[in-house]
């Protein structure tokens, strides 16, 4: 740890995800978020996803994760732009706001690993079934955050083994996800495992 609650970076992250990705008309959209950044469209969609992640040892941190991004560009690099995000560690929360602008708040999990996850008031994932590639392949993007008007942009960089998972995805209507209840995914993704350094060294 640093002088703060929370490690310096670049945090050295292992653990396991289960990420869904939908396309949505632009009125359902959320708002990318830094507004010096444009929300890529795909024949006049856009690419929405919402995922659960797991930080286990040697994270320097171990705690759960629900996210929602969706895919921007600055001038012509795509970025991933983190719209809603909690966590259950206050340190995590700390760190993700502090160093990335990322604009993370804490909530409550239950998790039954591989098998399903709840985040109280604002999703869940039940896992059916999970195919994964024999080997991992390499993973680079950068999210694009704000603060205070200022462009915050942030690398991930490391491996995981992807795989296609089949699950049922539910989100609350009236939830901060609610733009994504009742809506199949276009496909669901499971990163298991991976080791993602995120930030500078």
């Amino acid at each position: 740890m640093g002088v703060n609650s929370f490690p310096t970076e670049p945090w050295d992250l292992h653990g396991h995800a289960y990420v869904g990705v939908w396309l949505l008309p632009r009125g359902l959209t959320p708002p990318a978020h830094s507004p010096m950044t444009k929300i890529l469209r795909v024949f006049g969609r856009t690419i929405v996803s919402a995922a659960f992640f797991r930080y286990d040892e040697p994270s320097p941190l171990t705690y759960n994760e629900i996210m929602s991004t969706v895919l921007v560009r600055h001038g012509l690099r795509p970025r991933v732009s983190i719209t809603h995000i909690w966590v259950d560690s206050e340190a995590s929360r700390d760190g993700g706001r502090a160093l990335w602008a990322i604009p993370k708040d804490l909530a409550d999990f239950e998790r039954a690993s591989h098998r399903s996850y709840v985040a109280t008031g604002i999703g869940s994932l039940g896992v059916r079934r999970a195919r994964r590639l024999p080997f991992s392949i390499p993973l680079t993007f950068h999210t694009a955050q704000d603060r205070d008007g200022a462009l915050v942009v942030s690398q991930v960089k490391g491996r995981a083994r992807l795989g296609l998972a089949r699950g049922a995805w539910s989100f609350e209507p009236d939830g901060p996800l609610g733009f994504l209840a009742g809506r199949r995914p276009l496909l669901s993704l499971t990163l298991h495992p991976f080791h993602l350094a995120f930030g500078r060294r």
